[in-house]
């Protein structure tokens, strides 16, 4: 497999003429930081999901040219609409869930402002253009079919109609675990909600209880939030990508 260890880069269509990619929104990255040759491999992906195996042809002061050696629909992406609505953490610690989350075939994050929020509202704003960043770094290195979206705050109340399916996972009050739910269905759209380190607020709570959203523990460990985050769209995506 020539591609194995190279990552992929995100491409437009409209880059592809005649079986050639020229890209220049990637030459930094391709020419500069890979110090790629010509003879040598790369993967791309357009907004279509169409992967491209490619061989290097030339690659000029501005622009990398390569030829289409075979193409095909990606495959990496899960079958359902995987979202998660996140109380933000500070620095490294949220950098950390932003990668993960992606890696793990989020669509989107939403930042939400719960009442015990480590970051404020005007902090959170600040870091969104990070985090999009973030977000793309981690789809090349995983060789994603998309980009997923970091979204600006928003408000829990706002959030939880918006989805065909919510699942809050709260350690200290919950009992039933995935197990105990009725199950996904394939192309549901799912929002996973995650609090901070304090956990939710009383108030919160009963936002959850009045809508009927299942809450769930991940176990009898109390684990940190990034931990959290990783270990239930884990399991979200073992028990439900590929099984409808």
């Amino acid at each position: 497999m020539y591609y194995k260890y190279m990552p992929h880069f995100f491409i437009k269509s409209t880059s592809i003429k005649d079986n050639i990619i020229i890209d220049k929104d990637n030459y930094n990255h391709i020419a500069r930081a890979l110090r790629a040759r010509r003879g040598e491999k790369l993967l791309f992906i357009d907004e279509n999901q169409i992967e491209y195996e490619t061989v290097v042809d030339s690659i000029t002061t501005d622009e990398v040219i390569a030829k289409i050696e075979n193409s095909y629909k990606s495959f990496r992406r899960l079958d359902f609409g995987l979202y998660l609505a996140q109380s933000p953490l500070r620095s490294d610690a949220q950098s950390f869930v932003i990668e993960k989350a992606t890696e793990l075939g989020v669509k989107g994050i939403f930042p939400v402002r719960t009442d015990y929020c480590a970051l404020s509202d005007e902090v959170i704003k600040k870091k969104i253009v990070k985090w999009q960043k973030i977000m793309i770094e981690a789809s090349k290195q995983c060789e994603r079919a998309d980009i997923p979206t970091c979204f600006e705050p928003e408000i829990l109340e706002n959030l939880i109609d918006k989805f065909d399916r919510v699942i809050v996972f709260c350690e200290r009050i919950a009992k039933k675990t995935l197990k105990d739910i009725a199950p996904l269905k394939k192309n549901d759209n799912v929002l996973v909600i995650i609090g901070p380190e304090g956990g939710f607020s009383d108030r919160e709570f009963q936002i959850f209880s009045k809508k009927g959203i299942d809450m769930l523990t991940l176990g009898n460990l109390i684990l940190k939030a990034e931990t959290a985050v990783t270990v239930a769209l884990g399991n979200i995506i073992y028990e439900y990508n590929s099984k409808n």
